[in-house]
């Protein structure tokens, strides 16, 4: 048997990034170490619940259940008092996704609008094929990287809450992102493998002081709807709405990348998402939606609400890294530019 060795960057635990608020800096100072009472009810009530601190904060608290952090030990994972503060943070997010989409679509209703483009054919993947650079695409990699660098691990935590047909069809779909068993299939492979052809360090983690509050929100949000039984429906739901609109935005990613001279190395990524997720939409609107529907119909409206926020929150990523690179100032997406990371 051959042992497969993780590159260096890849295999590290990434470093606590620093903290932005209040919040932030009290997890920050909890997994370093530090004693003391948390913040508790009224300061996450208060809150942003988009805002850079509770972001920043939630995701420390949810990257203790993945790989964690460099000096921080795995038991930090059931800090009774984080979990506490989690739950506040959870609450005060989840809360306001549900103001912002509050149906009553149904699950078919919200699938058919994602299978429609919008007539001024927005969006960051538009913007790139159009009008972008390689800075620009390097800069929207960065910003990806928190979800695509563990791709399809939150969503694997829905297979022990389903059963029958959703359960099998959603295995069949992980499968295929985990690689069809071969290591460099994998699709975080792929993602890191794209961030080397584009000069970047595809070290788990390694951006994470450089990735705003809106693209935070899209990776934290798999996290809310797994680590939660109760949100399996709406972790269902998120995962159709990226499955459905995978296909063409990855086809105009991967021309972008082309375009930008970017090389086929870079745009493997997204040629693998091209060919894979076009067969995915079908399989998890029939099999994985519909089998859990059949199972559950109570959680219908579950579905819906999961999908339209993974849209609600897809938007405004969009606009914050549209509106960034439209300035006309010279400001990037990013919080500081990558070159100061080296």
């Amino acid at each position: 048997m051959t042992l497969t060795v993780p590159r260096p960057a890849e295999a590290r635990a990434p470093a606590l990034p620093p903290p932005r608020g209040e919040l932030s800096a009290a997890v920050s100072g909890r997994l370093r170490g530090r004693s003391g009472a948390l913040p508790g009810p009224r300061a996450a009530a208060t809150a942003d619940p988009y805002g850079e601190d509770v972001q920043l904060a939630l995701h420390l608290c949810y990257e203790l259940h993945y790989r964690g952090f460099a000096g921080v030990p795995d038991t930090a994972e059931g800090d009774i008092d984080l979990l506490r503060l989690r739950a506040l943070l959870e609450e005060r997010f989840e809360g306001a996704l549900r103001e912002a989409c509050p149906g009553p679509a149904t699950p078919d209703e919200v699938f058919d609008t994602l299978l429609t483009e919008p007539p001024d054919g927005r969006g960051i993947a538009r913007h790139l094929l159009r009008h972008g650079t390689l800075e620009q695409a390097r800069e929207y990699a960065v910003l990806r990287s928190a979800h695509r660098l563990r791709e399809s691990d939150p969503h694997a935590w829905a297979l022990p809450r389903l059963r029958g047909r959703a359960k099998a069809g959603m295995a069949t779909v992980l499968y295929d992102e985990f690689g069809h068993g071969r290591e460099e299939r994998v699709h975080a492979r792929l993602y890191a493998d794209l961030m080397t052809a584009l000069g970047l360090d595809p070290g788990y983690g390694h951006y994470l002081p450089a990735i705003g509050a809106p693209a935070l929100a899209t990776a934290n949000v798999m996290s809310l709807f797994g680590l939660r039984r109760a949100r399996r429906g709406a972790l269902v739901g998120h995962f159709a709405a990226l499955e459905i609109c995978s296909p063409p935005a990855a086809s105009w990613h991967a021309a972008a990348l082309r375009r930008c001279g970017a090389g086929e190395a870079a745009a493997r990524y997204y040629d693998e998402r091209v060919e894979a997720d076009a067969v995915h939409e079908q399989l998890v609107r029939r099999e994985v939606v519909g089998g859990l529907l059949a199972e559950e119909p109570g959680l219908a409206a579950e579905v819906a609400f999961g999908a339209e926020a993974t849209v609600f929150l897809e938007d405004a990523l969009a606009a914050s890294v549209t509106r960034a690179w439209r300035s006309g100032a010279g400001a990037g997406a990013l919080r500081h530019p990558v070159e100061e990371e080296a």
